[in-house]
Order: structure tokens, then C-alpha cells, then sequence
């Protein structure tokens, strides 16, 4: 079950498409969009970064970071950041502890076939570093224009 709102969100360290670490305490005193998704190059995922992409200068102007987060590796985020043009770090979680730390990662049905995995889910945090809102069964293509909804009204 994903953390909930209200609750500090906890502090961690990833590497980004460019192999430097990141830390989302380094972001403190900004909301931060933190979204999780299953992986790179897949269409769900595809369209839900691309949306980001498209409304990027409306999380610029309310002064928001965005940062996703999927179990793929560096090269992996590199190259899905540069076929897209996605302007915001990708953050490489491969061992997916911070997928469990969130509790996004867990089991999943596709195609009749069970498996665990990133349970898509985005946080909004607070520029005090607690969880604003929570975004769960995120529907791809409408998602980043429900983000911006939630951030205008706090």
C-alpha cells in the first residue's frame, strides 16, 4: 500500500540518467511531482512522461520539480530521455528499494500472467517535504493535467 498523505516522505538517494546522485531532500522548500512507473519505452509510460514533457513549462512556472522513478537502469533513462526530449532527471531504482520504500512495488496481472512490479503511483510533496497527495491507478494520458488541477489548489 502507497505511503499516505500527511506523511513525511522519506528521504533517498538514486542516480539519475546521467549517473549523478540524487537525493529528494535536495529539493526541500519546492513541491516536488515524485512518479513512479513501471518502465522505459513502454506505451503507458511513454505517453505519461511525453504529457510531463508537454506541460513542463506550466510545472516551471508554479515552480515544481518532477522526478521519475522506474526499476530501470542508467543507460536505459538515458535513452528514453533523449528519444523523447524529457526534460526532468529519470531516476534509476534497480534493486526497486525506493519502489518499496513508497509501497508502489507489488503484484500485477498482464496478459493473465501474475508478476510483481511498479505499481504506478505519483506523490505530490510539499515544499515541507510531506506527502501532499497521492495519485493511485494513474490512467497515463490524463494524468499529468490532473497533477496540475491538484497543484492549483494547493
Amino acid at each position: 500500500m502507497p505511503l499516505q498523505t500527511g506523511v513525511p516522505a522519506p528521504d533517498f538517494h538514486l542516480a539519475d540518467e546521467t549517473n549523478v546522485p540524487r537525493r529528494l531532500s535536495d529539493y526541500r522548500g519546492r513541491p516536488v511531482v515524485l512518479y513512479f512507473y513501471p518502465k522505459d519505452n513502454t506505451p503507458g509510460c511513454t505517453t505519461e512522461a511525453c504529457n510531463f514533457r508537454d506541460d513542463y513549462s506550466a510545472y516551471v512556472e508554479a515552480d515544481v520539480i518532477i522526478l521519475g522513478v522506474s526499476p530501470d537502469d542508467v543507460a536505459s533513462h538515458l535513452k528514453f530521455k533523449q528519444k523523447h526530449n524529457l526534460p526532468f532527471p529519470l531516476l534509476a531504482d534497480e534493486g526497486h528499494k525506493v519502489c518499496d520504500l513508497y509501497g508502489v512495488w507489488g503484484p500485477k496481472k498482464f496478459m493473465g500472467r501474475e508478476y510483481d512490479g511498479v505499481l504506478r503511483t505519483t506523490f505530490l510533496i510539499g515544499r515541507d517535504g510531506r506527502i501532499a497527495h497521492v495519485f493511485e491507478d494513474v490512467r497515463p494520458s490524463e494524468h499529468s493535467a490532473e497533477v496540475l488541477e491538484v497543484l492549483k489548489k494547493l
